[in-house]
């Protein structure tokens, strides 16, 4: 199997004004000193934050310095027009963003995004040169369904789809494509899925990935957990075979439980 980096994602959803953004780093450093840490002397982990629009600007030259990349947590798949409201991926990089999630549980659930629609959009993220964090994942009602690997297989294949047509122009490297299996039902619920049954879909997610695009490129794509993930259960996952780091909500908010979680993914 190829050595992948860890990735530690925080996604701060609808959370931190500018000035709790800034205080944040400032605890982060402060945090990163005291645990004695420099990300950048390390070649296992990699630290992103995903902020909202709002926070962007100013967040990646903070973040820099301690090494830790900017995402954003959503974007429009057009390079421009009339689209009041969403922004593009030149815009994100403009500010700084190496990363964007899509797809998201809540992108999906409140604001209707489609898997055909979140496919469009890595595509483009990838051409843009940005790194799409692609969230796929169940809801409570089709695990208890049993029908987790068809929706998983659905949210996937679209995606698949799209990098198939797109291969003689788009060779996903590591570190390029990320995916993130969030069950929906563990999402802020403080519910978590056991490290074996998230290893058994996340294998499956690199099984569908290596049938379409072959199992060197299966075993590039970073695949992270997400759903209640914490500081005392991050090592847990990180023991499986084929999770590849985290995707994290409220644990990623305090400057503390955040590099906690960095702390326990060496």
């Amino acid at each position: 199997m190829a050595e992948r980096k860890r990735l530690i994602a925080g996604n701060w959803k609808m959370y931190k004004t500018r000035e709790e953004a800034k205080a944040f780093v400032e605890g982060l450093t402060e945090q990163l000193a005291t645990a004695n840490i420099n990300l950048k002397e390390q070649n296992s982990v990699k630290a992103v934050i995903c902020a909202p629009f709002t926070a962007l600007a100013g967040l990646a030259d903070m973040l820099e310095v301690q090494h830790v990349a900017v995402g954003a947590q959503n974007m429009h798949e057009a390079e421009v027009g009339a689209y009041t409201g969403e922004v593009s991926a030149a815009m994100l990089q403009d500010v700084g963003c190496q990363y964007v999630i899509l797809g998201h549980s809540e992108r999906r659930a409140y604001f209707a995004e489609t898997d055909a629609g979140v496919a469009k959009k890595t595509i483009v993220a990838i051409h843009k040169g940005l790194i799409p964090i692609v969230c796929v994942g169940e809801t409570l009602t089709e695990r208890e369904a049993n029908q987790t690997q068809t929706v998983i297989s659905s949210q996937m294949e679209a995606v698949l789809d799209e990098l198939v047509k797109q291969s003689d122009q788009i060779a996903v490297k590591e570190g390029q494509f990320v995916i993130a299996y969030e069950p929906v039902w563990a999402i802020g619920t403080g519910k978590s899925s056991s490290a074996d049954d998230a290893q058994a879909v996340i294998g499956f997610i690199r099984s569908l990935i290596a049938k379409r695009l072959g199992e060197a490129t299966a075993q590039a794509v970073g695949i992270l957990y997400g759903g209640s993930v914490k500081p005392d259960n991050i090592k847990t996952y990180l023991s499986m075979q084929d999770i590849d780091g985290a995707l994290v909500g409220g644990a990623s908010l305090q400057p503390d439980s955040y590099t906690a979680l960095l702390v326990n993914s060496f």
